[in-house]
């Protein structure tokens, strides 16, 4: 489910249209999150995305939470933290994660020159049952666009969707607390998308991760943007074992 809620897409500049100084306002975005399989259809959980402008860069939180009956199954108390220069290029990514009892803390330092990004990456770790801790360091490095798994909600807002074809991909870089994959961003067309009873049109996109080697690394989402000036993630859907979780938008 995290996977769900923390991520959707990630960037490659070369064959896609962009809207041009795309700005946006301070909000806080507000999602339920269901399980559903067959008739059962049931909120699992909860979501908040917000945006604060600060100065030169943009600020953004993501906070995520089960709830009390499915805390029984699988506790999630998530937050995301990420800092982005004003054309939403992520500077600084950081994830604080308690999931069944474990907890991670992961944080990444950008550079980047030129067309080279490197991330600085640092994570802590407390297995579930454990009270010592495990720590670790590393650097992964890319070539072109790249975002993390909160930058990428900001990234995907900007894209000019009248301006592509049905079936256009695109693939580019998406770094997580300790490795780099890539994604592949797939317009599937227009789509109304009705939550409660409320209607939206959106533009409907899928995506794929996979390793750097091409190789299918964590199951898909669909997610559906709000066809209007806000741009709005306003459904991601991704299939689990058994059912669906889906990321409901419900105001903000």
């Amino acid at each position: 489910m995290k996977r769900l809620i923390f991520s959707t897409l990630v960037l490659v500049l070369t064959s896609l249209n962009w809207i041009s100084a795309i700005s946006l306002p301070d909000e806080d975005l507000k999602y339920k999150v269901t399980y559903k399989w067959g008739l059962i259809n049931t909120q699992a959980g909860r979501a908040t995305l917000s945006l604060r402008n600060n100065g030169n860069k943009y600020k953004a939180t993501l906070i995520a939470r089960t709830e009390p009956w499915a805390d029984r199954i699988f506790s999630v108390r998530d937050t995301l933290y990420g800092d982005m220069t004003r054309d939403f290029t992520p500077t600084k990514y950081v994830k604080i994660a308690h999931e069944d009892g474990k907890y991670i803390r992961e944080q990444i330092d950008y550079i980047i020159t030129g067309n080279n990004i490197t991330g600085n990456c640092s994570r802590y770790r407390i297995k579930k049952g454990d009270t010592d801790y495990s720590t670790e360091t590393r650097t992964i490095t890319a070539t072109g666009t790249t975002v993390d798994m909160i930058s990428v909600f900001y990234h995907l807002r900007t894209l000019d969707f009248p301006s592509m074809k049905k079936g256009e991909t695109l693939t580019l870089n998406i770094f997580s607390g300790k490795k780099k994959e890539l994604l592949s961003i797939k317009y599937e067309g227009n789509k109304i998308v009705k939550i409660d009873d409320n209607k939206y049109e959106t533009y409907h996109v899928s995506f794929k991760f996979a390793s750097e080697d091409g190789k299918k690394s964590s199951d898909g989402i669909d997610t559906w943007i709000s066809a209007d000036n806000r741009r709005i993630p306003i459904k991601l859907e991704g299939c689990l074992p058994i059912g669906k979780i889906r990321c409901l938008y419900i105001g903000g």
